[in-house]
């Protein structure tokens, strides 16, 4: 922790690490550069305060706000930042919109909103209308209607918003890009994804715990149990597509060159919540008479307009392993997650596969060899680090983000297109076009530098 603390306290980083994405390239509203971020963090729970202690590390960044209507919570997070010795926050979060007092100030530059999902596009939108950097958690939204309230926001006001997809920063990933970006795989054909995860003791618990101990939910639970197995008892849909759908839609070019087209999706019976229910409360706790709408498993087929059909699965509600169940596949060969596994025409043995780790170590992407010892300890894997700081960097300098406004509609899109699509039979969608035609002039960002 301390060798991290020490390294984000050099300016070095903030000059080098923009290899992430073109500064000027892309800007709409550029502003001269802060010297230091005054942020304002809009909830403040598990995810939140993960934000802030990553945030509490780096001298470019103050925070100057706090936002969450557990009081609990607030008295946490400032507890933190008074032992990071950094100077104390103002706290809001007395009515459920106090955030908007929050948004109000003028010592706030950029805000983060780790939230439930239902307030993503409210917050954002008042956030953007308030002038202020937005970092948005994921989903970004959960409508067709809010996700074009975002685009329309953001070209309205000309402030950024940066979707926080901390999985297209995973070490596996960007080496993938690489060789995406470098031909191994020759041209692109076919991707699959998902969220691939067992939920069950995070969307129950008795009140007490974080996780697990008992199958409440809402008013009677706490943490994400309190508002996130709502969604499955009420919608029939892919509610949570990016942690997947966000990687492979930058190597497919998505937004830059590229765009998804249609979509269909289908889902199996609800039977997993249930089940989990009758065997830790019994037959005849009354959540057991419950009837969950979502599908245990929900396949969705995307397509593009370049030709690339992308897989993505939601299977969330059944035991299982964790896999975001990557597969990047193109003329000369494919990679999959599962098993870790590559195999490349004219390199592998005909007809067998070659472990990826070694590929993976050739094509280490540029900023996880330099910087990957200080990501260690951000939270998942190293991720939080790398996703943060381009966030940071990209508010500091006033320009678009590497993940912007029109990936967060199109990504979270798959949510409402995927519920419509499971009601009418695996009827085919059409993804509305957020760029309005922009997507066919836009060029990818330039996530790859030879140096750093």
């Amino acid at each position: 922790m301390e060798s991290r603390r020490s390294f984000l306290q050099k300016t070095a980083l903030a000059t080098t690490a923009l290899g992430l994405f073109p500064a000027g390239q892309y800007a709409f509203n550029s502003m001269q550069e802060l010297p230091v971020l005054r942020v304002g963090l809009i909830g403040v729970g598990l995810r939140g305060t993960n934000h802030l202690n990553n945030l509490l590390l780096r001298e470019d960044v103050s925070i100057t706000a706090l936002c969450d209507t557990d009081p609990s919570r607030l008295e946490l997070c400032s507890g933190l930042i008074e032992k990071s010795g950094k100077p104390k926050a103002q706290t809001f979060g007395e009515l459920p919109y106090s955030y908007r007092d929050l948004l109000a100030l003028e010592n706030v530059d950029a805000v983060v909103i780790s939230t439930p999902w239902q307030w993503h596009t409210p917050m954002a939108v008042d956030a953007m209308k308030a002038g202020k950097y937005t970092g948005l958690e994921v989903s970004a939204a959960m409508t067709l209607e809010e996700c074009w309230d975002l685009v329309n926001t953001h070209e309205n006001t000309g402030t950024h918003l940066m979707l926080l997809e901390n999985v297209n920063y995973r070490r596996d990933i960007l080496a993938v890009l690489r060789m995406v970006r470098e031909g191994v795989f020759g041209e692109m054909v076919h991707f699959r994804c998902g969220y691939q995860h067992d939920l069950r003791e995070v969307k129950f618990n008795n009140g007490k715990q974080p996780y697990g101990g008992g199958v409440e939910f809402g008013e009677k639970a706490i943490s994400e149990a309190r508002w996130r197995t709502e969604y499955s008892l009420k919608r029939n849909a892919d509610v949570y597509p990016t942690h997947g759908l966000g990687p492979v839609a930058v190597m497919a070019d998505v937004n830059r060159g590229n765009r998804l087209l249609s979509l269909t999706s289908n889902a199996t019976k609800a039977i997993g919540l249930h089940n989990h229910i009758v065997q830790k409360g019994g037959k005849e706790h009354p959540n057991a008479a419950l009837k969950f709408k979502q599908g245990d498993v929900i396949t969705s087929t995307i397509e593009t307009a370049r030709g690339e059909t992308i897989i993505v699965t939601h299977d969330c509600n059944l035991p299982r392993p964790y896999s975001l169940g990557f597969r990047v596949q193109g003329a000369k060969g494919l990679w999959e997650v599962d098993g870790s596994r590559i195999y490349i025409e004219g390199k592998s043995a005909p007809h067998r596969w070659d472990e990826a780790d070694p590929w993976l170590d050739r094509y280490d992407h540029p900023l996880w060899q330099k910087y990957g010892e200080y990501a260690s300890g951000s939270g998942h894997g190293g991720m939080d680090f790398f996703v943060l700081h381009a966030f940071v960097e990209s508010a500091r300098k006033g320009v678009s983000p590497p993940i912007d406004v029109y990936d967060a509609a199109s990504w979270s899109a798959v949510t409402p297109l995927s519920e419509r699509s499971i009601a009418e039979n695996g009827a085919p969608q059409f993804f509305p076009d957020f760029t309005r035609g922009k997507w066919m002039q836009r060029k990818p960002y330039n996530w790859i530098k030879d140096s750093y």
